[in-house]
């Protein structure tokens, strides 16, 4: 059996050592050397010629260990620089460069890596119902159900100044019913104090002068400080609620964009360094709510964040359109995050949840492969392909390349034919928007588009998976079992 060494670098090298281990079947033996430097991709031709031995299999004095497997062929990331065929000579043995993202090896080796699972996370969503006090308890239990499903663990029944709430204890009591767990969010202590009184699980939020409402209820009091910026205090009420021995979490309050952020964000990781083992809070929505940008990558950021600070608990919202799927990406983006935390890999290619614009692989055939099929096509059905260059439509009447549907229409014919018209402007419909946005288009696929759309096709990901073979028949595209 063939093996293999790969070259990489420090920071690479659990990573590599993941994707290898996941590889199945392995028709090779492999090892991994750390080169001696941070990031692989500096490496350098030179660099591996000063720092392996040559021939890279002489004979070594093993001291008394096992003889080293002899090595058939070296692998070098694949932005190595440098003249990789005279390494080669100079080590006795074939180097390769390797693929630019090491998520591609399995690809690399016509094989599939085992993927990290994402059924963990460690940061637990409280989502909130803004306009509770303007609903009706059955109404507040339907959104209830929504928002769990889409991913929440908290429900956060958020209370409206100078507007009463008075079926408040009814919809705790409610959702408790349900099996939910409860937070109420006021700024009022009293509506706190009988949130708390009909079960609430959680109070958001206490300062240090208003401690006293968790000294009434068994509820779980998220502190903050008098004001955002106003840090003493809630380290003042952090010692107290230690000093009594009480469960809380402490929230630093993430301020918007640019109003505060980055200081906020300073503030937070003062606070986990004064207090490494206290849990946190961080309500993200003045950022996703407040930012006009899709929240997708917003939520990502933020729970890479949550990653490295260790945050406990997460408070979001859904109110403004841009940000109706906050919950679900929010659910995404702590398992993503979760994941690439634990297995010290970056948050790449292990979901693509959250790429509801893009695709990492949009355009997997180049036009002359596109142009090698489509000349050995000989029926008259139509078959879509896209690439870098444009939309690509043939059949046994020729190729033909443009930019999107008006520019191919007129080329294809299809005037008398109301079925097949109408099936094709559905189709390069999806193309164009395929090449515009660089996601990936299969025909007869509807476009991914993360967890901003539900699948309906379970098998989608096979369909669309990068190098999938594809087997032309009655115009359709099939994928080769």
């Amino acid at each position: 059996m063939e093996h293999i060494l790969f070259l990489t670098g420090h920071l690479a090298q659990p990573s590599l050592e993941r994707v290898l281990s996941g590889l199945e079947p392995a028709p090779f033996t492999w090892e991994v050397r750390d080169l001696g430097l941070q990031v692989a991709a500096l490496m350098t031709a030179d660099m591996v010629r000063r720092r392996l031995p040559h021939p890279v299999n002489a004979p070594v004095n093993t001291a008394g260990e096992g003889a080293p497997r002899r090595i058939d062929r070296v692998i070098v990331p694949g932005r190595c620089r440098g003249d990789v065929d005279g390494l080669s000579s100079h080590l006795g043995v074939t180097v390769q460069r390797g693929p630019e993202d090491l998520k591609d090896l399995p690809r690399f080796f016509s094989r599939a890596a085992k993927p990290i699972a994402l059924d963990d996370y460690r940061v637990q969503i409280f989502s909130e119902i803004v306009d509770a006090p303007r609903l009706s308890v059955a109404q507040i239990v339907e959104r209830a159900r929504a928002l769990q499903s889409d991913g929440a663990n908290v429900i956060d029944l958020g209370c409206l100044p100078d507007t009463a709430f008075e079926h408040l204890a009814d919809s705790v009591r409610a959702l408790k019913a349900e099996g939910l767990r409860v937070s109420v969010d006021s700024m009022d202590p009293q509506e706190l104090l009988r949130g708390g009184q009909a079960g609430a699980d959680f109070l958001l939020s206490l300062t240090v002068d208003t401690l006293w409402v968790a000294r009434e209820v068994a509820s779980v009091p998220v502190l903050i400080g008098r004001s955002p910026d106003d840090e003493a205090s809630l380290c003042e009420a952090i010692e107290t609620m230690q000093g009594e021995g009480r469960p809380f979490l402490a929230d630093a309050i993430l301020d918007p964009i640019p109003f505060g952020l980055a200081a906020s964000i300073v503030r937070y990781h003062r606070l986990r360094e004064r207090f490494p083992q206290v849990p946190i809070m961080m309500g993200v929505g003045n950022l996703t709510e407040l930012t006009e940008a899709d929240t997708s990558g917003i939520n990502a950021l933020l729970f890479g964040l949550c990653a490295e600070l260790d945050v406990a608990a997460v408070l979001t919202t859904q109110v403004s359109p841009h940000a109706r799927r906050a919950v679900k990406e929010a659910d995404w983006a702590r398992r993503i995050m979760h994941a690439a935390h634990r297995h010290r890999t970056l948050p790449k290619g292990l979901s693509d949840a959250l790429n509801t614009v893009h695709a990492r692989y949009p355009f997997p055939d180049t036009p002359e492969e596109i142009a090698a099929t489509a000349a050995q096509v000989r029926d008259p059905n139509f078959r879509i392909q896209v690439s870098g260059d444009g939309v690509h439509v043939y059949n046994r009447d020729g190729l033909r390349l443009g930019q999107g549907a008006f520019e191919l229409w007129p080329q294809l014919g299809l005037e008398d034919d109301a079925g097949h018209a109408f099936y094709m402007g559905v189709e390069l419909a999806r193309a164009e928007i395929a090449l515009q946005l660089g996601k990936r288009y299969v025909q007869d696929q509807p476009l991914t588009w993360g967890c901003a759309v539900d699948r309906t096709d379970p098998d989608l990901d096979a369909w669309c998976a990068p190098g999938t073979p594809l087997a032309h028949g009655s115009g359709r595209k099939e994928p080769t079992r």
